[in-house]
């Protein structure tokens, strides 16, 4: 099974964001979340069975940073929900999709991650990630 598992959106300040995504979705943000490795503070709403994942830099060097510095604000990246990132990783590579690591690293809200390069998925970044038990 494969889903919508949230949406994410680089933003320059959750600071500012948070009160206008409520205001925009009807409802507050559930958590806020840090990823250090990735230089990075989340935010995360719900909307139906997705979510928007508001992305902060918190380091100059970070990816959203970069990203926000080349692109402005704006939709970063479409994550899908799947059952085995392992699986999904390998079929990815086999149809002719770039991983841009070679392992599922650890992510916001408790999922393990992966991403596939923009450049074989029509200029969209692409997030794979699957739900750790615990």
């Amino acid at each position: 099974m494969i889903k919508i598992e949230h949406i994410g959106i680089a933003v320059k300040s959750l600071e500012k964001s948070n009160p206008l995504f409520a205001k925009l979705l009807g409802k507050a943000h559930y958590k806020i979340e840090g990823v250090e490795r990735e230089g990075v503070n989340t935010s995360f709403f719900e909307i139906g069975e997705s979510k928007i994942e508001l992305l902060e830099a918190t380091r100059q060097d970070s990816p959203i940073s970069k990203y926000i510095e080349k692109k402005g604000e704006g939709i970063h990246h479409i994550a899908f929900e799947v059952d085995d990132i392992h699986k999904a990783m390998a079929l990815a590579q086999t149809l002719g999709f770039k991983l841009l690591s070679e392992e599922p690293k650890p992510g916001a809200d408790n999922k393990l991650i992966c991403f596939l390069h923009p450049k074989t998925t029509n200029g969209v970044l692409i997030e794979l990630c699957q739900s750790i038990q615990q």
